[in-house]
């Protein structure tokens, strides 16, 4: 593993943190032997008629990463996707947003981080998608320590020849991590989506076939909600997107569809308990520790949800300290649960988990814990 930037006052800690890197993700790959994306299996309702979902948030590997805290984290992270994916074995995984931290990641090339987050889901040999979050691209900031007691580190750039762009810890683009994920994992079924709607990029529809015809009983609509490298909104042309989209696949809205994506919009905050108050029904949750942290601005995302009476649900992250699912309209608004070990907050860890019913239809969910239990059981088909 190459660093760009090497520090002439702490060199021996970057080659130590990149060492400690490199053998942290040999021990977590798995060798890929999946399908090319070209032929990837449709997704489709069981047998019985169900379709398990698993949703890990805010997972944040590689905060931290030149102390010992840091790992340890990451470890702790790895445990609590083991235990649900062991305990629930669901169908299909989503991770909603903020894998990495890549604001604390003194390495040019985040994805090895991403790798770790997706490899409990890939050893098992369950299908996955992803969106991305606030954090996963965001630019390396220095640590205090790094500048004393010998103040500024030298700058060595590479060759001339190379871009200028490389003289520094640039983090690793949203294009870059998507790209690496799905060329190399035949069970990834993300998509850097449309290239007029970048710099947002997770924007894809995945398609759920009936158990017993090959025709979509269930659309999942995947949306980049910003943060990083670019504001926090989900814009007006990604709206347009979703109108084209629905209109094509589901002109009747005879499907149901089900919406994911990482930063709440601002009517999370209005349905909202009061922060640090019991949560009363018709909401169900479990935490409620903190006000809800929005998008920057509404560009008609929501007024397209709520006048789809197919849409039933939406679920996002970004909110470590939230975990409830409170009515909106005709749909439901639901937070996932802070599945890892890195990020703010010392709430227990876990996965919302959401199973859905063919026929007659219906969306039940509930939380399971890092320990096993499981709690805020809730139907979130009325």
């Amino acid at each position: 593993m190459r660093c760009w930037r090497r520090l002439a006052a702490a060199g021996a800690l970057l080659a130590a943190l990149c060492a400690a890197l490199a053998l942290a993700v040999a021990e977590h790959r798995r060798p890929d032997t999946t399908a090319s994306s070209s032929s990837r299996r449709p997704l489709r309702f069981a047998s019985g008629g169900g379709f398990k979902v698993a949703l890990f948030a805010d997972l944040h590997y590689g905060e931290n990463a030149w102390t010992d805290w840091g790992p340890r984290q990451d470890a702790g992270s790895d445990r609590v996707m083991a235990a649900v994916l062991d305990a629930e074995k669901p169908d299909f995984v989503v991770y909603l947003g903020d894998l990495v931290t890549a604001n604390n990641l003194g390495i040019p090339n985040a994805s090895l981080y991403w790798d770790r987050a997706i490899s409990p889901t890939r050893g098992r040999g369950i299908p996955w998608a992803t969106v991305f979050g606030n954090h996963d691209d965001m630019p390396f900031e220095w640590p205090p320590e790094w500048f004393s007691p010998a103040g500024v580190p030298p700058l060595h750039c590479p060759p001339p020849s190379m871009s200028d762009s490389d003289c520094s810890f640039r983090g690793t683009p949203r294009l870059e991590l998507m790209t690496s994920e799905v060329i190399r994992n035949g069970l990834s079924y993300s998509s850097n989506g449309p290239k007029d709607l970048w710099p947002a990029v997770s924007n894809y529809v995945l398609q759920v076939l009936s158990q017993k015809r090959d025709d979509p009983a269930l659309l999942m609509y995947f949306l980049d909600s910003g943060g990083g490298s670019y504001p926090e909104v989900i814009s007006s042309a990604q709206v347009q997107w979703f109108h084209s989209q629905s209109q094509f696949l589901n002109p009747n809205g005879r499907i149901p569809e089900i919406i994911f994506w990482h930063i709440p919009s601002t009517a999370y905050a209005k349905v909202a308990p009061k922060a640090k108050s019991e949560i009363r029904k018709p909401c169900v949750g479990s935490i409620n520790r903190e006000e809800v942290a929005p998008q920057e601005a509404e560009w008609g995302m929501m007024d397209a949800l709520v006048k789809r009476a197919s849409v039933k649900a939406i679920f996002v992250g970004h909110n470590h300290g939230l975990d409830w699912c409170c009515p909106h309209e005709k749909l439901w608004l639901c937070f996932a649960r802070h599945t890892g070990y890195g990020g703010y907050g010392n709430w227990p860890r876990g996965a919302r988990v959401i199973e859905i019913s063919e026929q007659p239809f219906s969306i039940q969910s509930w939380i399971r814990m890092g320990d096993g239990t499981t709690h805020s059981d809730i139907s979130l088909s009325s």
